[in-house]
Formats: C-alpha cells, structure tokens, sequence
C-alpha cells in the first residue's frame, strides 16, 4: 500500500506542476508590442545584420598604434558586442583598446552608469560635440572618451596601459580615437 501511495502522491506533484506551469504561461502581460527592430523610443536598429561588426573596422590597427603607442603592434582581440584591441610593445608596456558603439544610447544614459559605478566623469569636447571623460577611481593607466555617434547612440574608447608604467596620458588617447571615429563615421 506504501508503493501506491508513493505513486499517487508523485502523480499528484507532477499534475501541480504541470497547472502551475501552465497557468504560468496564460499570463497576459501589460505594455507596448514593437517590431523587431523597433524601440519605445522610435528609434530604428538595422536588425538586416548587413554592417554587424563593421564598426570595429572605423579606425584602422595603423590608427590605433599611432595614437596609442608608435612601435606598438597591434591585434583584435574581441569582436562582439564591443571591439577589442591588444598592443604589444605600447609605450610603458602591453596596452588595450576597446570601442563600444551603442546604437540606442545616450550621453546621459553613459554618465549615469559611470556616477552608479563610481567613476569620476566630466564634461569635454570632442570634434565639437559635447562628450563624457570617464576615469576609474585610484586608476591613472586607463581612460575613456564617450561622445553621441555621427547618426544615434554612443561611441566610446577606452585606453588601458600597463598599470604603473611610464605612458602618455590614456584620456588624450581616447579622445583622439573618439576624434579619428566621429570624423570616420560622418
């Protein structure tokens, strides 16, 4: 009699879970429906796919060790939702560089994610367009420069030197990069 019982409470288990998971799923959900590709906003992503990582291609790795370190020798080191560079030989040691390109974004969006992850921000500009420099606390090797892109969004590079090294400074280095995308991108 204990098997039975056993069985007939496991059944009724496995039928509570099943009303429960279908109840789950007849839920009706408040809001605004969008296309794919649409936002609250208004503002359109190209969900074609057709440009996917062609903003890691907006300066060139020549670019990036000019500005960054003349004899350094550049490689991508992540594609994706941002782009990455590492620099061998930057001055002062190894560097990196990375570019994040937010297509529905906002300065101000940026600056309060920085004031929430407490880094020090304040106001610059870039190829005459008002842009955020952004500064980790207690870190002087690394730097970036966010500023609106030519069409929507954000851009923005960040410079990280080899902690305690003798480097240029990381902030001028961002920004030029920034410069070289916003003049790129028009």
């Amino acid at each position: 009699m204990s098997g039975m019982r056993a069985r007939g409470v496991r059944g009724m288990l496995a039928a509570t879970a099943l009303l429960a998971l279908t109840a789950g799923c007849g839920q009706t959900v408040g809001g605004t429906a969008f296309p794919a590709g649409g936002s609250p906003s208004g503002d359109s992503v190209n969900t074609d796919f057709d440009k996917l990582l062609r903003e890691c291609e907006v300066v060139t790795t020549q670019q990036i060790a000019d500005v960054v370190g003349k004899d350094a020798y550049v490689t991508p080191s992540f594609y994706g939702a941002v782009c990455m560079w590492d620099l061998e030989g930057a001055p002062g040691g190894n560097a990196m560089v990375t570019l994040n390109w937010y297509e529905i974004s906002t300065l101000n969006n940026e600056k309060t994610n920085n004031d929430r992850l407490g880094y020090s921000t304040e106001n610059v500009t870039v190829e005459g367009r008002r842009a955020i420099q952004t500064r980790r606390p207690n870190d002087p090797d690394s730097c970036g420069v966010s500023a609106a892109a030519a069409d929507q969004g954000v851009i923005g590079f960040w410079v990280n030197y080899h902690p305690g090294s003798g480097h240029p400074d990381p902030c001028e280095a961002a920004r030029k990069l920034t410069e070289l995308t916003l003049n790129l991108a028009r």
